[in-house]
């Protein structure tokens, strides 16, 4: 049952570009928590990035690209690298060292369409930690995003009108691992996410934990971008209205990203 929620929750402007990266040769070695490290198929991962590509043109979306960078190994996720808000674009510092840089090209990507605000060192921020919910900006304290860059954007969003809001990250790489708001105050979430205060007054949909990878989902208006073989996710979604496109994500599952991680959005 939908519960009470507060007149933000309904501010909601669907996204019309996207920023995107295709995974390079290097995105063999990109980063990964899981043990035994699993062996990626750089070519696959390059096709199943492609077919993103196709899903976001087929919501709409305008959609630039940037050239791998074999540099980074993990520079395909680019909503790590910037949090956007408004008309400005907070340019994060990665948590992990191997990250750092990869912002560079982002930042001049967004430079001619938002106006720049930087965190600095010792802060660390990664946007899978920032979920968006009106006006609402909720912050996962993680092993990549820490106090100290809380507080920058704190300082950089609070005066445009947001309210941002701390939640530890318990067992995830991010926040956005195991929840992603849909928009009209809906909220998937799997496993404690589903149950955190925080989220309270919100129409909150519970992600079974045989199909939680895909509480990773991008809502863009009515579409929805949904990784492939989650049938009750779906499910759940198309009752809800949304048109939901399923794309393969088994390379990038790999490297602990989602299909949010590929895009930046406004």
């Amino acid at each position: 049952m939908m519960g009470a929620r507060s007149a933000d929750d309904e501010i909601s402007v669907r996204p019309r570009h996207a920023l995107v990266r295709p995974p390079g040769r290097s995105f063999a070695r990109a980063l990964t928590g899981q043990v035994p490290r699993p062996e990626i198929d750089v070519a696959l991962a390059q096709a199943q990035h492609a077919a993103y590509v196709e899903a976001l043109r087929t919501c709409g979306v305008e959609v630039t690209v940037l050239p791998p960078d074999e540099r980074f190994p993990d520079g395909c996720f680019v909503q790590d690298l910037a949090v956007l808000y408004e008309d400005v674009a907070v340019i994060c510092r990665p948590g992990a060292p191997s990250r750092r840089g990869e912002e560079a090209a982002v930042e001049e990507a967004l430079a001619p369409h938002k106006r720049l605000v930087h965190i600095q060192p010792p802060g660390t921020l990664e946007g899978g930690d920032v979920l968006r919910v009106g006006r609402r900006v909720f912050v996962g304290l993680s092993a990549r995003t820490n106090q100290a860059g809380l507080a920058q954007l704190r300082d950089a969003l609070e005066p445009l009108g947001a309210t941002v809001l701390p939640i530890p990250v318990e067992g995830d790489l991010h926040l956005m691992t195991g929840c992603a708001y849909l928009g009209r105050g809906m909220l998937l979430a799997a496993g404690h996410r589903a149950g955190r205060p925080e989220f309270l007054g919100l129409d909150v949909i519970f992600v079974p934990p045989e199909e939680a990878y895909a509480a990773n989902c991008l809502a863009l208006g009515e579409w929805a971008i949904l990784p492939e073989g989650y049938p009750r996710v779906r499910a759940a979604l198309e009752e809800r209205g949304f048109r939901v496109l399923t794309v393969p994500m088994s390379e990038f599952r790999k490297a602990d990203g989602g299909v949010t991680c590929l895009s930046l959005l406004w």
